[in-house]
């Protein structure tokens, strides 16, 4: 498939062929559901954590005779049952992370691109740079291409002005090749792929 490639003023500069295997599957919402279940597990600190009985600070003593009292046996303070006990079954740190095999992934990323492009989201965009690294001028391109929540995938590396400019917009995110994900590319209203990004994610997907 064929797409335009624009210039960050709104020029044209010509076309780019997309690859069909990468850009124009059918998306499919399982493949996808998984991957960003995948990343978000990975993503999460899981330093939640809650004392049990064996951290709480009691004394052992058996609070009161087995039998006879007409209430329930208790042998220690530190039930959860009672005040400044510990918990059962408590949270503890731990990793969320699970196994997803890397064909998986891969085809995640391959559908993303894909889901995309068949809504119209996708422009391939020449070059991701800037004579200086201004916030304003920027901003007008941004708002001249009618870019709100956009992420752009350059290539191999960013370049400095470009990512110093795009730093402080909000709606503007920016990623090398290497670091483009499901996750990113799902949550952002647009895509753009520099030329080089094009290239990069080609090499790196087939």
């Amino acid at each position: 498939m064929k797409a335009d490639v624009i210039t960050l003023d709104g020029g044209k500069s010509g076309e780019v062929e997309l690859d069909d295997a990468i850009f124009g599957l059918e998306p499919r919402a399982d493949i996808l559901h998984r991957v960003v279940r995948w990343q978000r597990a990975r993503a999460q600190a899981g330093t939640h954590k809650a004392t049990n009985r064996s951290e709480v600070s009691y004394s052992t003593k058996k609070i009161y005779r087995q039998k006879g009292t007409g209430g329930a046996r208790h042998g220690s303070r530190k039930a959860g049952i009672f005040r400044k006990g510990g918990g059962y079954k408590v949270p503890v740190p731990r990793s969320h992370a699970h196994d997803l095999p890397k064909k998986v992934r891969r085809l995640g990323l391959m559908h993303a691109l894909s889901a995309k492009a068949r809504a119209g989201e996708l422009a391939v965009l020449e070059a991701a740079a800037m004579a200086e690294g201004r916030t304003a001028a920027l901003a007008r391109a941004a708002a001249a291409l009618g870019w709100t929540r956009v992420l752009i995938i350059d290539g191999a590396e960013i370049d400095a002005n470009f990512a110093r400019a795009a730093r402080n917009l909000e709606g503007i995110h920016v990623l090398p090749s290497v670091g483009a994900n499901v996750y990113d590319i799902l949550r952002r209203d647009q895509l753009v792929i520099t030329r080089a990004g094009v290239a990069a994610l080609e090499a790196r997907l087939k």
